[in-house]
């Protein structure tokens, strides 16, 4: 059996605009990943630069700041073996065109700079995410009876 992993996943303001948030979270469960955190957040320009801070300086990096601040959004840590590989499967990819259809972006988007969701590309890179948007904040650690049929314990 793989090891238990926690990935970072952001419900981006387009997805919450078009009101896919909850649609976007119940594919994640529907895969088999546990829910262990979730926080509806306003992101403000601080969070944001934290978050995105390995493109500071580079062009596109304003718009990124814009974009993720303009609305709400939903953040949400799952765990599960291969829970980065998963969820990033279950995205789709970063290009909506190109992704597979069943997968978030294949069945709901259509351009890369509304691509829905945001998802932890390593499990490094989930634990320094989780840190930014779960700062000070417990993430449950709970039992459930359906992992003994969903993973090989």
């Amino acid at each position: 059996m793989a090891e238990m992993e926690r990935t970072l996943i952001l419900v981006k303001p387009d997805a919450m605009q078009r009101g896919l948030g909850f649609e976007i979270l119940r594919r994640r469960e529907a895969r088999g990943l546990k829910p262990v955190g979730v926080r509806l957040l306003q992101v403000d320009e601080a969070l944001a630069k934290r978050h995105y801070g390995e493109h500071e300086g580079k062009p596109f990096f304003a718009g990124l700041v814009d974009y993720i601040t303009s609305s709400p959004i939903i953040a949400a840590v799952f765990e599960g073996p291969n829970a980065v590989a998963a969820a990033r499967q279950t995205m789709g990819s970063t290009r909506p065109t190109e992704a597979a259809p069943g997968t978030i972006r294949g069945d709901l988007g259509v351009e890369i700079g509304r691509n829905l969701v945001h998802g932890s590309d390593s499990p490094a890179s989930a634990e320094r995410e989780i840190g930014i948007f779960f700062e000070g904040q417990p993430l449950a650690a709970w039992p459930r009876d359906v992992d003994r049929w969903t993973f090989e314990l």
